[in-house]
C-alpha cells in the first residue's frame, strides 16, 4: 500500500509539471516585478507655495517620458546610463532632458486649490538615489496656487497601466500641510486624496491597499495553500496562520519604518523556496507516512496540543514569516521612520493583508476537512496535487530569482 501511494506522488508531480512547466518559461521571477512605486511627499513651501518630492523609478521614468516626449535621445543616453549603473551619468541624463521629464510628471500629478490647478516649477535639477536596490529619480517640484486656501487635491497617473510597462503602479503619498498631516495611497481605481480627508477614508485606502497586495502576489497565496493543504486539523491551521500573521508582522513593520534592510535579491528568493519547502513538508509526509501521513503522534501538554511534528512545522512557519514581512514592506517601499500616521497606516495595510488571508483560511480549509472525512484516499490525492503543484511552481521561481532569469 505504501508503495502504491508513493507511485501516485510521483504521478502527481510528473503529471503537474508536464501540464504547468510550458506555461511558466516566460513569466517574472519576481511576483512584484510587474508593478512600480510612486513616492512623493507634499509639504508647505515657500510664500504658500506646495512644495512636492517626487520620487520615481529610474529606468522606467526614462522610458515612459522619452515615449511620451517622442524624445530618442533620452531613451538611449538615459538607459546606457542606467545599464552602466552611474548615477551621475543618470543624473546628467535627466538634466539634459529636463523639460521632457518634467512634461512627463506635471502632466500626470497635479495639485489643485478649490478646482483651480496649481502650477508646476522644477526647484533644482532632478537628483539619483535607490530604494530596494533600484535606482530612483527625485524630482522636487513648486505648485504655485491661485489663491491660498486649506484643501487642496493631489492627483496621480504616472505610469498607467496604457503605456504597457507596468501594471497596478502605485502612488504613495505622505503629506503635512494646511496644518494637516497623513498618508494616502494612489492607484488607477482611487487617483486622487484631499488633504481634508478623514483618518477612516486615509485607512480605508490603506486597508484596500493591503487586500489587494495580497490578491495580486500570487506567492504569498500559494504560500497559504501549502499551509492548508498540510495542516491535519483546524487547530494547526489557525496556528500556524497567527505564527506566520506575527511573524511577518514584525518584520513587515520594522522594515518599513527603517530599522531592518535586506535587499530584495536575497528576500524574494528566500520566499520562492519556503514556498516549496512547506508544500513539500507535506508530500514528505505522504511518501514516508501513505494513508497515515494525517495521523497524529502523541500530543503534549498544555493549551496547543501540538505533537512533534506540529511544533517543528510551526517553527518553520514563524521563520518564513519574518522572511514573508520583509517581501511585503519591499513591494510597499515605505520607510518613513518613526512616523506615527505612517505606522498607524500600514498596521491597517497589515490588516487588510489578514482578512484576505483568513478569508481564503474560511474558504479552503473546510472543504478539504470534509474530503479527508468522507473520502481519505481522495482528500489525500487533492491536498498531494496542490502540494506538488505549489511546491513546483516555488523551485521554479526560486531558480529563476537566483539566476535573475
Amino acid at each position: 500500500m505504501l508503495g502504491h501511494i508513493r507511485r501516485t506522488v510521483v504521478v502527481v508531480v510528473v503529471v503537474f509539471a508536464a501540464t504547468v512547466l510550458p506555461f511558466l518559461g516566460g513569466g517574472t521571477a519576481f511576483a512584484h516585478g510587474f508593478s512600480s512605486t510612486v513616492y512623493a511627499k507634499i509639504s508647505a513651501g515657500d510664500e504658500g507655495h506646495i512644495r512636492s518630492e517626487v520620487e520615481l523609478e529610474y529606468d522606467l521614468l526614462v522610458v515612459s517620458a522619452a515615449d511620451s516626449g517622442d524624445d530618442d535621445p533620452l531613451f538611449r543616453v538615459g538607459t546606457a546610463a542606467f545599464e552602466a549603473g552611474d548615477s551621475a551619468a543618470q543624473a546628467a541624463a535627466l538634466k539634459a532632458h529636463a523639460p521632457t521629464v518634467l512634461r512627463y510628471v506635471t502632466d500626470r500629478l497635479s495639485v489643485t486649490a478649490r478646482d483651480a490647478a496649481c502650477q508646476p516649477t522644477q526647484v533644482r535639477d532632478a537628483t539619483i538615489g535607490a530604494r530596494e536596490g533600484v535606482p530612483y529619480a527625485d524630482l522636487l517640484l513648486d505648485w504655485t496656487c491661485a489663491e491660498r486656501v486649506d484643501e487642496h487635491e493631489v492627483r496621480s497617473g504616472l505610469f498607467p497601466d496604457d503605456e504597457a510597462y507596468v501594471k497596478g503602479t502605485k502612488t504613495i503619498v505622505t503629506y503635512e500641510i494646511d496644518g494637516r498631516s497623513g498618508s494616502a495611497a494612489l492607484d488607477a481605481a482611487n487617483p486622487s486624496f484631499s488633504t481634508a480627508q478623514t483618518a477612516y477614508q486615509r485607512f480605508g485606502e490603506f486597508f484596500l491597499l493591503g487586500a489587494e497586495h495580497l490578491l495580486s502576489g500570487i506567492d504569498h497565496i500559494l504560500f497559504l495553500l501549502a499551509l492548508i493543504a498540510g495542516s491535519r486539523r483546524l487547530r494547526e491551521i489557525v496556528l500556524a496562520a497567527t505564527s506566520f500573521t506575527l511573524a511577518h508582522s514584525v518584520t513587515f513593520l520594522l522594515a518599513a519604518l527603517g530599522l531592518v534592510e535586506v535587499p530584495a535579491r536575497v528576500v524574494e528568493p528566500v520566499i520562492a523556496l519556503s514556498i516549496a519547502i512547506v508544500a513539500g513538508w507535506h508530500l514528505w509526509g505522504i511518501w514516508r507516512r501513505g494513508d497515515h501521513a494525517g495521523d497524529l503522534e502523541t500530543t503534549g501538554r498544555g493549551h496547543f496540543s501540538l505533537d512533534r511534528r506540529g511544533w517543528i512545522r510551526l517553527g518553520v512557519v514563524f521563520c518564513f514569516g519574518l522572511v514573508h514581512g520583509l517581501g511585503f514592506a519591499g513591494a510597499l517601499g515605505i520607510d518613513e521612520a518613526w512616523s506615527w500616521t505612517l505606522l498607524w497606516s500600514l498596521l491597517v495595510f497589515n490588516v487588510g493583508i489578514e482578512v484576505v488571508q483568513l478569508t481564503i483560511i474560511a474558504a479552503v480549509f473546510p472543504l478539504l476537512f470534509a474530503l479527508r472525512r468522507r473520502a481519505p484516499k481522495a482528500g489525500l490525492w487533492v491536498t498531494g496535487a496542490v502540494s506538488a503543484a505549489v511546491s513546483i511552481m516555488g523551485l521554479i521561481w526560486f531558480v529563476q530569482r537566483v539566476t535573475g532569469s
